[in-house]
């Protein structure tokens, strides 16, 4: 096998890198929200079903604003007590909606962000939604950890869950 000359590999490792910059730059332009798949969220920034529950019980001073990021009808078959519908993180009109809901609140402010459309490698939703909030200078924002799904992950080990609305 004959090896290639390094001149040769540079210029296909730039344009690489150019045609993917000019890629996000176009979804930047069109609006759309840029890929931020939910494996990039930090460890330090996901909390466990058990974890948040204990934060749901009434009169908790300073608890957290919850927002079900992903989709409507989802949010309406079931959803945490408290949780508020923000809109789709992996829409554009989502991300407007989110960025509705959290506008006039301190940046400092505790939010905590779940879906549970499906397994969580695969979600859409959560990675953006985050990365927009902190692009917004929240510094508080976390993401609720769904290995599987919401029905699999909180509905069905019992965890407290408003159905129907």
């Amino acid at each position: 096998m004959q090896s290639r000359p390094v001149t040769c590999l540079l210029p296909c490792l730039l344009l690489a890198l150019s045609l993917a910059s000019m890629q996000q730059g176009r979804a930047q332009l069109s609006g759309a929200p840029t890929a931020a798949s939910a494996t990039t969220i930090p460890q330090a920034d996901l909390i466990q079903p058990k974890s948040l529950v204990p934060l749901l019980k009434p009169g908790i001073k300073d608890g957290p604003l919850i927002l079900q990021v992903g989709s409507r009808v989802m949010f309406g078959q079931a959803h945490i007590p408290g949780a508020q519908y923000a809109g789709s993180g992996s829409q554009e009109s989502g991300i407007q909606s989110i960025e509705s809901v959290v506008s006039g609140l301190p940046k400092e402010r505790r939010i905590i962000l779940y879906c549970g459309c499906c397994p969580w490698n695969r979600c859409p939703n959560v990675g953006p939604a985050y990365k927009r909030l902190h692009s917004l200078g929240f510094t508080r924002v976390e993401v609720l950890y769904l290995a599987d799904n919401f029905g699999d992950d909180w509905v069905s080990k019992g965890y407290p869950a408003v159905k129907g609305k």
